[in-house]
């Protein structure tokens, strides 16, 4: 190969190369291909829909989810309380949409910088391979302990609390994406481009960013996207466990754990906020799914 080709080469953006045509697709192609998919149309109504419900809970809340109520302590769902009121007298509806936002706000910190963590480990490890060894074993390491363990260590040295959960998520998801964006750089690592902008001098930065992230960022994402309704899951049996958000913090895995003590006199109080955890990871799930098959390069071929 000569120099101007290998000039040639290495000059060419990440986006050029034949991996990332592949992987990559305009937004106006995602959006189109997702439409066209029922089922993730109507997951991204459905997400959309209990996102905004959190971002504007203050606005669209009828009651205080904190305001007791003794005088209607239990009641089944009606035209006044929508949801019915739990133990105390508190509309499940509002604390329901504020729940949501705990539970979301959860989930989407423990995958954001869980998955930033784990692909610069992942990715670091791919490049330097002096350091694959050591990065893995620790990857092992934190595979070894489970995320409600992680919660309880945490939980016995911090304090129960929303903190205690996220850092048990963050913890959780870093091994799994370190895996996966490894996978993904060593696939990269292979071809010529690389070869050539070592050959010509490019500093070790940019070949890490422009032509190695940039190549696995699509991989990482869609891993994430299929990861964020485990994460929800997660979080909420942490919580439900105890180890989460503390009364009276709206919350749905700790307002199912509150509401399964008067399951039988109103059971809404527990089904409610469990349904709502359902259908959230239901369609997280079924639209990573979707994000999954509308990047896939074999899907588009």
């Amino acid at each position: 190969m000569t120099a101007q080709s290998l000039a040639a080469t290495a000059a060419q953006p990440a986006a050029d190369t034949p991996d990332a045509e592949a992987g990559v697709m305009s937004r106006s192609g995602l959006l189109r291909r997702l439409a066209r998919d029922r089922v993730a149309a109507v997951a991204s109504l459905v997400m959309a829909i209990i996102i905004l419900s959190a971002v504007f809970a203050p606005w669209i809340s009828p009651y205080d989810p904190y305001e007791i109520d003794l005088a209607r302590v239990m009641m089944p769902p009606d035209a006044i309380n929508w949801l019915g009121t739990d133990n105390t007298g508190r509309d499940i509806l509002s604390r329901l949409i504020y729940g949501t936002r705990n539970t979301l706000m959860m989930g989407l910190v423990g995958v954001l910088f869980g998955g930033f963590l784990g692909g610069v480990m992942g990715i670091l490890a791919a490049f330097y391979r002096r350091l694959d060894g050591w990065i893995m074993r620790i990857v092992d390491i934190l595979l070894a302990f489970p995320a409600i363990l992680i919660g309880l260590a945490v939980a016995a040295i911090a304090g129960a609390g929303i903190t205690a959960v996220v850092i048990a998520l963050v913890v959780a998801t870093i091994p799994d994406v370190a895996r996966v964006a490894r996978g993904a750089a060593i696939g990269v690592m292979e071809q010529e481009f690389i070869e050539a902008g070592r050959a010509l001098g490019v500093s070790d930065f940019t070949l890490i960013w422009r032509y190695l992230t940039l190549n696995c960022i699509s991989t990482i994402f869609v891993f994430l996207t299929l990861r964020f309704g485990q994460i929800i899951l997660i979080g909420s049996a942490l919580s439900f466990l105890g180890m989460g958000a503390q009364p009276p913090t709206a919350e749905l895995g700790m307002m199912a754990s509150q509401g399964r003590d008067f399951l039988f006199m109103a059971p809404h109080i527990a089904t409610i906020p469990s349904l709502a955890i359902f259908v959230i990871v239901l369609t997280a799930n079924l639209l990573g799914d979707a994000i999954r098959d509308v990047l896939d390069p074999r899907l588009q071929q």
